[in-house]
């Protein structure tokens, strides 16, 4: 005897059953699969016309600050250009005053050394002596009034390296060693600096 089934059917089998009947018309024929709606091309043409204007007014934009930037770096060359220019320009007027003034002040020197050779032309000892006096003390006057100053040694001062530049050196019995003997050349300074050092013989 073949066994009996059991009553009912299994899940799967229910499960076939109803996704048969979704897909299947009343004739019993299949029904066709609806596909997902695609955009039309007139909308993909729309939005890529739509990308490529934004493109477009953001590089106009980044095009015209370049050009922005661009003039401002030139205004601002020309500014410094024209700087440097007036700045080389008010130098070289100073530079020309301040000779104006030193040369002005030793027109009178000239004058008196005339005066002296002069003198010394007509064999006149004594006036040629006075006229080169007269003409020393001027020049120095002169020179002091633009900022020069003497510097300060005499013999049987200490030798200073920052002022005093030591020619030779040579043996003394009157001075200690170290100390200035004897000044060949004065030195001087304008406005505080060193302009030339004082050479002179040191003992040693």
């Amino acid at each position: 005897m073949s066994p009996i089934r059991r009553a009912g059917r299994t899940t799967q089998e229910n499960t076939t059953d109803m996704t048969d009947k979704r897909h299947t018309r009343d004739d019993g024929k299949r029904k066709p699969r609806v596909k997902a709606a695609e955009p039309a091309p007139e909308d993909v043409e729309v939005e890529a016309l739509a990308g490529q204007e934004a493109v477009g007014e953001e590089l106009d934009k980044l095009a015209a600050q370049c050009d922005e930037y661009l003039d401002h770096l030139r205004r601002l060359q020309a500014e410094f250009d024209n700087y440097r220019k007036r700045v080389q320009r008010d130098s070289e007027q100073h530079r020309l005053r301040a000779a104006e003034a030193v040369v002005e002040s030793l027109l009178p020197v000239m004058d008196n050394m005339g005066r002296a050779m002069d003198a010394a032309a007509r064999h006149e000892e004594g006036q040629l002596i006075a006229g080169l006096e007269l003409v020393a003390d001027q020049l120095r006057a002169s020179l002091e009034g633009h900022g020069l100053e003497e510097v300060p040694v005499e013999p049987g001062e200490l030798f200073d390296p920052n002022i005093h530049e030591a020619v030779m050196t040579q043996a003394s019995e009157d001075y200690e060693e170290g100390t200035v003997l004897q000044v060949l050349e004065r030195g001087y300074l304008l406005h505080g600096r060193l302009l030339r050092p004082a050479k002179v013989i040191v003992t040693n």
